[in-house]
């Protein structure tokens, strides 16, 4: 595990809490929605081959240099959160073509597919990642990811990642254990569990709006925490008996990632009040992974100034130019 000591936020940006906010929130946000109004998003939908409809927007850079990098969000998050929309703004201006997947039930794409999200579809995504490749040519492909998007990109990229003819995948924060992470967010600053509760709720509720079939209203309306929803939701509309079980099947520990035959990066930050960052520790030593940790940086935010700048842009684009011919 390196220590990476390029991300040096002043004084008043190092508590995590601030960092975390300021990943979404604030000025950062505020500069992606006068972004937005600029970009010419082509909307696309995109198909895996089981039929699952993945929603995503693709814009081209003005100077192309024949390189494309799919990001993807955090959970509940979408194509159009402020992190993804300030990053692909960054890497437009260097010539990178830019698509923003949203994952199953996430963005406005509810009605796609009547199954339920969970984290481990991974191969949906990389099935509608290979069908958009094979219709467009580029020399150079690279997968980003924050947050669950981080574990997504990373678990992608050791299953199907030279298939897909990826150079290198990036995943900023990604949950190593997510049933520690679910600790976390039980066990600390209460504001995280009430947000993602909250955004996962309203997005059940969107759902059932869309196919009134699955009929878990009252369930619904009786859960009131994360533990609750996970209890009633995993062994229902997943695979998976248990939710220890389910945790397990998208955790990145062990040998999960063994198999990497491309570069990929992992970068984290100590003072992440969502992902225990001594995680990392139990990820089986792997030759393609190279795992970045900082001192400071929060989750996923890692904000330099008061403009909301992000220092891991900076950083997702030195590692993409490096593999660049």
């Amino acid at each position: 595990m390196d220590d990476l000591t390029g991300f040096k936020p002043p004084r008043y940006l190092q508590n995590p809490h601030l960092q975390t906010i300021l990943n979404s929130q604030g000025p950062r946000r505020l500069r992606a929605g006068h972004i937005l109004k600029n970009l010419a998003s082509q909307t696309l939908t995109l198909q895996a081959g089981d039929g699952t409809r993945l929603l995503a927007e693709l814009d081209h850079a003005d100077t192309s240099r024949s390189a494309l990098v799919i990001l993807l969000h955090g959970w509940e998050g979408s194509s159009r959160s402020a992190y993804m929309i300030t990053t692909a703004a960054h890497l437009l201006a260097q010539g990178f073509d830019v698509l923003r997947v949203n994952l199953r039930d996430h963005g406005a794409s509810h009605h796609l597919n009547q199954e339920l999200f969970n984290s481990t579809r991974s191969p949906e995504v990389a099935s509608a990642l290979r069908n958009f490749l094979n219709a467009h040519a580029y020399e150079h492909i690279f997968l980003a990811g924050f947050s669950l998007g981080g574990s997504f990109a990373l678990r992608i990229a050791a299953d199907v990642g030279v298939e897909l003819g990826l150079d290198a995948a990036i995943g900023v924060c990604p949950p190593t254990d997510p049933a520690r992470a679910m600790d976390a967010l039980n066990q600390g600053f209460i504001a995280y569990e009430r947000y993602f509760f909250k955004r996962w709720q309203e997005s059940l509720q969107r759902k059932l709006q869309c196919f009134p079939q699955l009929d878990y209203a009252t369930e619904l309306a009786a859960a009131k925490s994360l533990d609750d929803l996970n209890r009633t939701f995993i062994p229902r509309y997943t695979i998976y008996d248990e939710v220890d079980e389910y945790y397990a099947a998208y955790a990145l520990v062990g040998s999960r990632l063994s198999a990497l035959a491309l570069p990929a990066y992992l970068i984290a930050a100590e003072d992440d009040p969502i992902i225990p960052v001594d995680d990392l520790k139990r990820i089986d030593p792997i030759a393609n992974l190279h795992i970045e940790t900082c001192r400071h940086g929060g989750h996923c935010g890692f904000i330099e100034n008061l403009a909301a700048r992000s220092w891991v842009e900076a950083r997702i684009l030195r590692i993409l130019e490096q593999h660049l011919d």
